[in-house]
């Protein structure tokens, strides 16, 4: 048993073809949006989140306009690959295209691909809201996990709490003003939303919280603003284990 799936993803966004390239095809464009720390050769790209490096090889690179790199087949048949369609409009828009697809092996398959569909969801609105906000800023990744969840709901019920936001209905656009202790402030506004995934946008930082495999709350949040990333990477963890403790 498995499932090979195909999930499309496409939006506008207001920077040329050339910048949409640097955010997808570069290391520190990459390391802008998506999770952890990437590296980008003309060969590979390499992400190292939570000490985790799956290499993917490149195969096709035509800039400004096409980029696509994919995960070596496992034993199981096991891959990930990613598309990116670059297409020019008027006025300096640029329609970004991002297709992910792959093969999910075993017989619990649905629990990994809904992870994977509500990350890449967040993933993706992320792309587009460093595009819209940040273009070209250079951007340091913090990344923390926290202790095993057996519930969650009661955790997300946890955590919107914290952040001041209603348990129930789309918090999407709600500002948040939450102060973490022996960490800067956080004040924005919620940009993405799913049940497993939520992001907020202050004016030097993207923050998300993500419900991870195997069942952990997982924080991949980017920093534009400077300061010592390794500090709060320690504080974010320590963090997550005072909120998120039994």
């Amino acid at each position: 048993m498995g499932h090979r799936f195909e999930l499309p993803q496409e939006a506008v966004v207001g920077v040329t073809p050339e910048e949409v390239w640097e955010a997808i095809a570069t290391g520190p464009g990459v390391d802008s949006w998506f999770m952890g720390r990437t590296e980008v050769t003309e060969k590979a790209v390499r992400t190292d989140f939570g000490g985790l490096l799956p290499d993917s090889a490149v195969t096709v690179s035509d800039p400004p306009h096409r980029f696509a790199h994919a995960s070596p087949a496992g034993d199981d048949g096991r891959f990930v690959a990613y598309e990116f369609l670059i297409e020019g409009r008027e006025q300096g828009s640029t329609v970004v295209r991002m297709v992910t697809s792959g093969f999910l092996p075993g017989d619990d398959w649905e629990t990994e691909y809904e992870a994977m569909r509500s990350g890449l969801a967040m993933f993706f609105a992320t792309l587009v809201e460093y595009l819209g906000h940040f273009p070209g800023r250079p951007a340091a990744p913090v990344t923390a996990f926290g202790p095993p969840v057996r519930d969650w709901p009661g955790a997300w019920r946890t955590l919107y709490a914290e952040l001041g936001l209603p348990a129930a209905g789309d918090v999407t656009g709600r500002r948040v003003v939450f102060r973490p202790e022996g960490l800067p402030p956080v004040e924005g506004v919620v940009y993405y939303a799913n049940a497993q995934t939520l992001g907020i946008r202050t004016p030097g930082a993207l923050y998300r919280f993500i419900q991870g495999l195997p069942g952990v709350m997982v924080l991949s949040h980017v920093l534009f603003g400077g300061g010592d990333a390794a500090a709060q990477e320690a504080a974010w963890q320590a963090w997550l284990g005072r909120v998120f403790a039994d």
